[in-house]
């Protein structure tokens, strides 16, 4: 796949974003303004995941965290939120074989108990299958909210407190309770359809994170969108709260 880079990101290697997460928002729309099922857009969506995937090595990105299903998407209707889970279902089992042969780690984050026991296993089945991998870090944030996470993390420390395994808590022990404890923060955050909310996604993580906000509905998101953004990163100037 030859994707077109701009001059400024390649001439300003410091400037490479290592860690991108994506809200991917608009499956729903893009199927409603064709007449069609809003199931239809998700399984569009979720072709469009693979193809971000395999593009983000190519593009420098060592590092991509995707939104797929908030703490809030339970309150859709019945029909979809069952079809997403089957989409879900289906997309780790096709996937599997085919990320672990292309060195993709794939990890998810959220609370798991609320999803039914075949995914849970699945879920656990290729985090254990592609855990040595190392071309790729896909996160995949599946019944995700950030201050869900940020409770159920609060709620680890305080134990460890308890414990005596913790003394003095501070900013690492509680980093180290978050779902994703290890990985880098994210450099830069996407989000698709022309929202401009945050929507409950990474709110610790991405306290410096730059902000990108696509009018393209995510099954029409391209990898070379993708690289157009990581161009545009390129010329910010990043200072992290310093002169």
């Amino acid at each position: 796949m030859a994707l077109a880079r701009g001059a400024a990101a390649v001439s300003d290697g410091g400037a490479q974003p290592r860690h991108v997460a994506i809200i991917m928002d608009g499956n729903g729309r893009w199927a409603t303004e064709r007449g069609w099922p809003r199931l239809v857009g998700h399984r569009r969506g979720a072709e469009r995941v693979k193809q971000i995937v395999r593009a983000c090595p190519e593009l420098g990105v060592d590092w991509l965290t995707v939104y797929a299903f908030s703490t809030e998407n339970w309150k859709r209707s019945t029909e979809e939120v069952l079809g997403l889970m089957k989409i879900f279902r289906r997309y780790i089992q096709y996937e599997a074989e085919g990320m672990a042969s292309e060195g993709v780690r794939l990890r998810f984050i959220g609370g798991r108990e609320r999803l039914d026991r075949k995914l849970q296993d699945l879920m656990a089945a290729i985090e254990a299958r592609t855990a040595g991998n190392t071309r790729l870090n896909l996160t995949v944030a599946i019944n995700y909210g950030g201050r869900d996470e940020l409770l159920r993390a609060s709620t680890r420390l305080a134990d460890k407190i308890a414990r005596g395994e913790v003394e003095t808590p501070g900013q690492a022990d509680l980093e180290a309770c978050l779902d994703t404890a290890g990985q880098p923060d994210p450099d830069l955050v996407i989000r698709t359809s022309g929202e401009t909310r945050v929507s409950n996604f990474l709110p610790w993580q991405a306290a410096y994170s730059e902000y990108e906000f696509t009018p393209t509905l995510w099954p029409d998101f391209t990898p070379d969108h993708l690289a157009a953004i990581l161009d545009r990163f390129g010329l910010r100037d990043r200072r992290f709260g310093g002169a």
